[in-house]
């Protein structure tokens, strides 16, 4: 007993101590999003970006995309669709699917909600994957964006996401890559090994 007390008076005296020496609240610096607007081709450069992450992007029309995604992924066989824009799903999922049963899955079809040019970034929510592992369990990932829905910068898509449910939400940008052991660049390393954005 007089061991489990010392712990908690330990404990106790500790968290104390913090209390006593946490530092001054600072407010939140106030940033002028002007100086970071830039005259650019937003499309273009976010293009540009998903390349240089390892993504494929391609413009298409809304009505070649069943098309553009069997010409990419000939042998996709088990493929989840949550988009009505896309009619090649072969499994159907809930928001009560059980996320280990997508272990194989060849192909997932999701649409992005905003696209950020300056690092090739997609945002994409619960309500646009229904199942939340599915962009990462997946062995490829396809994303729809509509074309119109580019921001410039993060600073853009955090003032446009702001007022959003509070519900899950991810950034994906690229597929799944590390290159912590060795700095040796592995794809597919937790998640999809290839990201196909197609603009739409």
């Amino acid at each position: 007993m007089n061991g489990l007390k010392k712990i908690k008076m330990g404990r106790e005296a500790i968290l104390q101590s913090i209390k006593k020496n946490k530092p001054d609240l600072l407010p939140v610096p106030q940033i002028d999003e002007n100086k970071f607007s830039e005259d650019i081709n937003l499309k273009e450069v976010f293009k540009n970006s998903i390349s240089l992450v390892g993504g494929t992007i391609k413009e298409i029309e809304s009505n070649a995309i069943d098309t553009e995604i069997k010409a990419i992924y000939l042998n996709a066989k088990r493929i989840v669709s949550v988009t009505e824009k896309s009619s090649l799903g072969t499994i159907s999922v809930t928001q009560k699917t059980d996320p280990h049963t997508l272990e194989d899955i060849d192909l997932a079809i999701v649409e992005g909600e905003l696209g950020v040019s300056e690092n090739g970034a997609i945002w994409a929510t619960a309500n646009n994957s229904i199942v939340r592992a599915l962009p990462f369990i997946t062995n490829d990932l396809v994303i729809i964006l509509n074309k119109e829905k580019i921001c410039l910068h993060m600073l853009n898509a955090y003032d446009i996401i702001s007022t959003r449910k509070r519900d899950f939400g991810v950034f994906i940008s690229g597929p799944s890559k590390t290159a912590d052991i060795e700095q040796c660049l592995v794809v597919g390393a937790h998640g999809a090994m290839s990201l196909t954005v197609l603009l739409v």
